[in-house]
């Protein structure tokens, strides 16, 4: 679970820079993937072949046959997942970050100035922290939505081509170094890890609806948002109509 600490935190500061679908996406993230990967996974998985009962024991055999029914472990598979689909929203973050950086720079010169005609104004940020999705901004924040939805939709036809969509019961091979009458192997609590293989899979398509949505959001967000005035555009209107008088 420490492992994942550092992770959960960055992804907890992503939420404050996210929409509303962001922050379910980002609780499907931690609370039905990581937390349940810590808790449960490992000791559902620990067992994978040691638990195996075969009717050879020829040395290799099993390692061998094992690594032809599944190429990559499962746990290591949702490792990896869960890497590849966090590190777009992580690469947004730092982006985000950066802007609001400067753009508090630029609130603090603002407010230092008498006469502020002329001066550059923020553009992605309010005097109260809000966060305006536009711009480049908006940007990065859908491209790391599309990286992500292609992350994900990957994994999934992977696991389905990879890892298969449950755990069979047993295992047949007929390679080397194996005999010629073949390795028949019976897995250790099959139906308990295609339980957790389905609810890996559901939650993967859950968090792939998501992104999806909240693309559909952002740009009717966007385009709800260009009808609207950015309040520093109505604060120079006033401002430039009392220098007038």
């Amino acid at each position: 679970m420490e492992d994942w600490g550092f992770l959960s935190k960055l992804l907890d500061k992503v939420q404050s820079h996210s929409t509303n679908i962001g922050k379910v996406w980002l609780t499907v993230l931690l609370i039905f993937r990581i937390m349940v990967l810590c808790a449960g996974l490992d000791k559902v998985w620990g067992d994978e072949q040691s638990s195996m009962v075969c009717n050879i024991n020829t040395p290799g055999c099993l390692n061998a046959c094992y690594d032809k029914a599944f190429p990559i472990s499962h746990m290591r598979f949702w490792v990896l997942q869960i890497i590849f689909v966090a590190t777009p929203t992580l690469v947004y973050l730092g982006y985000v970050l950066h802007v609001i950086h400067k753009e508090n720079k630029l609130w603090q010169h603002l407010q230092n100035q008498v006469d502020k005609d002329g001066i550059k104004r923020p553009k992605y940020t309010a005097d109260n922290g809000k966060v305006y999705y536009k711009g480049s901004l908006l940007g990065c924040y859908m491209l790391s939505l599309i990286v992500t939805i292609l992350f994900e939709a990957g994994f999934i036809v992977g696991q389905y081509y990879l890892i298969g969509l449950y755990m069979p019961k047993q295992l047949d091979c007929y390679r080397a170094p194996c005999p010629d009458i073949g390795l028949h192997c019976f897995t250790s609590r099959p139906t308990e890890k295609t339980i957790f293989i389905i609810f890996m899979l559901i939650v993967a398509c859950v968090s792939l609806a998501l992104n999806v949505g909240e693309i559909f959001y952002l740009i009717g967000h966007s385009a709800r948002y260009r009808k609207i005035p950015h309040p520093m555009a109505d604060m120079h209107k006033i401002t430039s109509t009392e220098n007038s008088c």
